[in-house]
């Protein structure tokens, strides 16, 4: 069996292992940064480090609005994890390698200059997100209705857009799909704005901005409740919650306050999985917090207040109109994605939609989304809304199932063939 390197290259976030295992070894930002008080770009897994202080960060992707635009960075941050995380010898590996659905031709050929003639790999194979998604799904569950019927419609929420694509025995419909231009990346700038015109400019913390967004914003059921509720003083207001800034001396990350009151809003759910969720990331703050004496601190200057803007910035995928943004929300877009499949597709489609992608791990996101669907969909139709066990893993694990079937070899191209057809030609054999 080869040695499979299997890349699901997202524009946010890179997941870098070796096909078969169950989890990937790497899961870095896809991107550099230079932080304020240094000469030095800090690359992928660097970024990571707890003692390294990225408030005011310059940053640096190879992608921009979903497509690769920065070849040599992206094969610099490769060259980082091939070597430093992986540890694998390219020329003697083949590559599992995804890329974006409807990628430009002169970007694929970018790729397949990096991966053939940058590193050398043996053979390459490319895939598309959902079919790797569709693939996991149906072999998790061999007896469910995505393996019985080969069908499912995925939904992929990503870092710069969100898909709505079918998927038919392991292809991915192109002329089905649909596409929304919001993803984990207009949300961060959406709450940057937010909090910026309400408390303290931190339109430049990218880093700091995501961590605040992932730890505390939640989706709302009821959103002119929840608006109401935002409004009040004091105890009422169950959404009111602190974050505390680095200070760059104590502590180099930011932080919850108290954790407690970030969690209060949930007894208006009463919801045991959203409360897990939290309870975890408020556990995680904990862990970085540099030490206790960072809660003794008088940290009044340098800590901002959210009520309304933990569940405003998640309602943007739902109703990007009542933000000034001329787009159908997530519920429209699935359903114009179903609707342009044959009709003897589109029961099982309903009946089949996964979430997957780091957006989706909002707490409530998939009975919002039920909820958003059901008045849409007709009644004759079931209606069936999974999230993946792991959203932001889901498409690389379906990439390692597929690198250790016996069947991989044969569908890779080989470095051979790159140099004798060159990549257009090596391209149709992927089949999209």
């Amino acid at each position: 069996m080869n040695n499979v390197v299997v890349l699901d290259n997202g524009a946010g976030l890179i997941k870098a292992g070796i096909g078969g295992e169950r989890d990937p070894t790497a899961i870095v930002p896809n991107s550099t940064g230079r932080p304020l008080s240094s000469k030095k770009w800090l690359m992928a897994d660097q970024l990571l480090s707890p003692d390294v202080d990225l408030t005011s960060a310059t940053v640096r992707r190879p992608f921009d609005r979903g497509y690769l635009i920065n070849p040599d960075l992206q094969s610099s941050l490769w060259s980082h994890i091939f070597s430093n995380l992986l540890n694998i010898t390219p020329s003697q590996s083949s590559l599992l390698l995804t890329e974006p659905l409807f990628n430009l031709p002169s970007i694929q050929r970018s790729l397949d200059e990096i991966v053939f003639e940058d590193f050398n790999f043996k053979a390459l194979y490319v895939s598309d997100s959902p079919s790797l998604v569709h693939l996991y799904e149906a072999s998790r569950r061999p007896y469910g209705i995505v393996s019985k019927a080969q069908s499912s419609l995925v939904v992929d929420c990503g870092f710069s857009f969100t898909h709505a694509s079918p998927v038919f025995q392991n292809f991915t419909l192109n002329y089905g799909v649909k596409r929304l231009d919001l993803g984990g990346k207009a949300l961060s700038n959406f709450m940057k704005e937010l909090v910026s015109y309400r408390s303290v400019n931190l339109m430049d913390e990218n880093f700091l901005m995501d961590d605040v967004k992932e730890k505390l914003c939640f989706v709302s059921l009821d959103v002119a409740r929840d608006l109401q509720i935002a409004r009040k003083p004091g105890n009422d207001n169950l959404f009111r919650c602190t974050y505390v800034l680095p200070d760059g001396i104590t502590h180099t990350k930011g932080f919850l306050k108290d954790p407690e009151e970030a969690k209060k809003y949930l007894s208006l759910y009463n919801d045991e999985a959203a409360t897990k969720q939290q309870v975890a990331a408020g556990e995680q703050t904990d862990k970085l917090r540099s030490n206790d004496a960072s809660r003794r601190i008088d940290l009044t200057k340098n800590e901002f207040g959210l009520t309304n803007e933990r569940f405003l910035v998640p309602e943007m995928m739902f109703r990007p109109a009542d933000l000034g943004l001329n787009q159908a929300g997530l519920a429209e877009c699935i359903v114009r994605a179903i609707s342009s499949c044959h009709s003897h597709l589109q029961p099982l489609l309903y009946e089949s939609i996964i979430l997957t992608g780091g957006t989706t791990l909002f707490p409530h996101f998939a009975q919002r989304l039920e909820m958003d669907l059901r008045p849409l969909v007709p009644d004759k139709y079931r209606l069936k809304i999974t999230t993946q066990e792991d959203p932001i893993l889901g498409v690389w694990r379906g990439g390692s199932l597929l690198a250790s079937s016996p069947d991989f070899d044969a569908m890779c191209i080989t470095k051979a063939e790159y140099e004798e057809l060159g990549s257009a030609r090596c391209r149709k054999r992927f089949f999209h």
